[in-house]
């Protein structure tokens, strides 16, 4: 639209004790965005399908292709594509490599750089580079502290006692005591139960700690 300035791409770099720019030298023609989540599927005896148990959820990457040109300037490009590839060197006084935020108009998008492939596509006669594509894929990240406030916090700490109730089957006790299905093996084992299928109404069993 006439009258609106072009935005350009930029990648901020923190590095802790100071910040970087690159700024992208075309803008991506399009971007992908992923996101997904992690299960552990638990048979249970008894049952057809197993248990899908939610684990954790997958951070969200960002995919996308980039440019660099420098046929006109007669230049080596990986001067500029070695600053993106960079963002996956370990910083030395981090010991990780750095946080990073990909900035394009409204997308602000903080994390890091897990994936940069490169891909020459044209040469001098000298064999010097002057066209590059990279594919780049960078992965959402939180900080320590907001990490550890999403980590559940709840689980059997102590050895604890309870009364079967009609229709109970150890894989329930076991996602109502652990969060976890898939531990009813441990309740089995505690009571001597041989065959989880056959509880009866009345009984008094153990519900054991998980750890200690």
């Amino acid at each position: 639209m006439k009258g609106l300035a072009l935005k350009k791409a930029m990648i901020w770099i923190d590095r802790g004790h100071s910040t970087e720019q690159i700024d992208v030298m075309f803008n991506p023609t399009e971007y992908s965005m992923d996101a997904s989540n992690e299960y552990s599927w638990q048979t249970v005896p008894g049952l057809s399908l197993p248990i899908a148990q939610f684990v954790s959820g997958e951070s969200t990457s960002l995919n996308m292709d980039l440019f660099f040109d420098t046929y006109e300037a007669g230049t080596d490009v990986r001067q500029k594509t070695m600053q993106i590839a960079g963002l996956l060197e370990v910083d030395k006084d981090l010991h990780a490599p750095p946080l990073c935020k990909f900035v394009w108009g409204t997308l602000q998008f903080k994390g890091v750089a897990v994936k940069v492939s490169q891909r020459y596509t044209m040469f001098l006669d000298s064999g010097l580079p002057v066209r590059a594509t990279l594919k780049v894929t960078f992965r959402a990240v939180q900080s320590i502290t907001e990490q550890f406030k999403n980590i559940p916090r709840q689980s059997a700490d102590r050895t604890k006692q309870r009364t079967v109730k009609q229709g109970d089957q150890l894989w329930q006790i076991a996602a109502e005591e652990y969060e976890e299905p898939g531990l009813w093996r441990e309740i089995a084992r505690a009571n001597g139960i041989e065959n989880p299928k056959r509880l009866e109404p009345g009984t008094v069993i153990k519900i054991p700690r998980l750890y200690g």
